[in-house]
């Protein structure tokens, strides 16, 4: 009778173990901001900002009713407006508060002398810096898989007059240090489901070197990259830019 009460005893603390390791664990849905009148007329827009085009707006919506049924137990964004307005849509239409924590290391990158101008004017110069002989030939082989985000983002920086461009390393180091806070401080409430809306080249650069699959272009407005925060402080990549709750909140 002890033996049978000992082992069902057993049975109950490892049930209970494995219960909460799973509990633990932290889902952070990364999106991207909605459309805004930069991206409309191809302009580099890292740190500067301009407002939600009425597309933008409406894929914020689509991007909230498709995530109608995911209960989040904190929703970030970056400080700048396009990412805060995205986050508020996001949850107006999917009927929860907005509730947002802003946090400057979630920010697109710095693309220097470069911000506001034609893109043209920005990869071109980071293009031939590469040794590729246009933009053009530059995406073509972004799109191949033969080039990635940390050598683009650093041939930017590199052409950059003013010194205030951001390298790879500077964005990676602080959207991982932002998302390891975020992840933790929802591990500490038990786990479960994070919103964080940033820009798409800033995640890029953030899962380059957490994920073995290649990024191979611009992610979508309001596409999410799903990331996946275990009990053991590792990050498992487990989608990238995918529209599929965007799409579900177009019915």
């Amino acid at each position: 009778m002890k033996t049978l009460a000992k082992a069902c005893l057993t049975v109950f603390i490892l049930f209970f173990a494995t219960a909460n390791a799973f509990a633990a664990d932290v889902y952070l849905y990364v999106t991207r901001h909605g459309k805004t009148m930069f991206n409309t007329v191809h302009r580099a827009q890292g740190w500067a900002d301009t407002p939600l085009t009425a597309p933008g707006i409406e894929v914020a919506k689509q991007l909230g009713r498709g995530v109608k049924d995911i209960n989040f137990l904190a929703t970030y964004s970056s400080d700048l407006g396009r990412a805060r307005e995205t986050a508020r849509i996001v949850l107006e239409a999917k009927g929860a508060p907005a509730d947002i924590t802003e946090m400057r290391q979630l920010r697109e990158v710095c693309f220097g002398q470069f911000e506001g101008d034609l893109d043209p004017n920005m990869w071109g110069p980071a293009a031939k810096h590469l040794g590729y002989a246009s933009e053009a030939a530059l995406m073509a082989d972004f799109a191949k898989g033969n080039i990635a985000i940390n050598r683009m983002t650093d041939a930017i920086a590199a052409v950059d007059q003013t010194g205030q461009a951001e390298t790879y390393q500077q964005v990676k180091s602080r959207m991982q240090e932002a998302l390891t806070k975020i992840a933790k401080q929802a591990q500490e409430k038990g786990g479960g489901n994070v919103l964080v809306v940033s820009h798409g080249m800033a995640i890029t650069a953030m899962i380059h070197e957490m994920t073995d699959i290649p990024v191979t272009r611009p992610l979508g407005n309001a596409s999410v990259t799903r990331i996946r925060y275990t009990d053991k402080g590792q990050f498992i990549v487990e989608s990238i830019d995918d529209m599929s709750y965007v799409e579900k909140g177009k019915s």
